[in-house]
């Protein structure tokens, strides 16, 4: 190589080369937005789950399930399904709370059914599920104090 091809001042390949790279750059930028919307991930992020602290407990020997709401976002209407199950048997509870429900509310169903979940021997557990985002906002699974009936839908008020 000769020492005076060192310092020429050719810069023809810089230009294409620039060219090139942008080229891709749209290309898998275009790939990547397209390939969102066809797969659906576009419509998924409008159904967040909600930050809810939430409590549940039975209650009046047995005989009432309450769910309470301790902090946290207002939930639509309708948006929060609650299944009362026990391991132990194929039936539940499950029932819709159909109003708002704001920090400080709480609501109480009575369980009404043909299984019975024995105190203190037995598991019950209970889930409070966002329906829009499908999302469990509340599991707690125990051993209940007085005998709990399940097996009948409930009604939340």
């Amino acid at each position: 190589m000769k020492p005076s091809n060192l310092f020429t001042t050719d810069d023809r390949a810089v230009s294409p080369v620039i060219g090139v790279i942008l080229m891709v750059a749209i290309t898998v930028i275009l790939a990547a937005v397209i390939g969102t919307f066809v797969l659906g991930l576009g419509d998924s992020l409008g159904d967040s789950q909600p930050t809810a602290q939430l409590s549940a407990e039975v209650t009046n020997s047995g005989s009432n399930i309450t769910v309470e709401h301790s902090g946290g976002d207002s939930i639509e209407s309708g948006a929060l399904n609650v299944i009362v199950s026990s391991p132990d048997y194929s039936s539940s509870s499950e029932g819709t709370i159909d109003q708002r429900f704001s920090v400080g509310d709480s609501v109480t169903a009575s369980t009404n059914g043909s299984d019975t979940v024995a105190a203190n021997s037995e598991e019950l557990r209970i889930r409070v599920i966002h329906q829009p985002s499908e999302s469990i906002l509340l599991d707690r699974t125990f051993q209940p104090a007085d005998d709990v009936v399940i097996g009948d839908p409930i009604t939340f008020n």
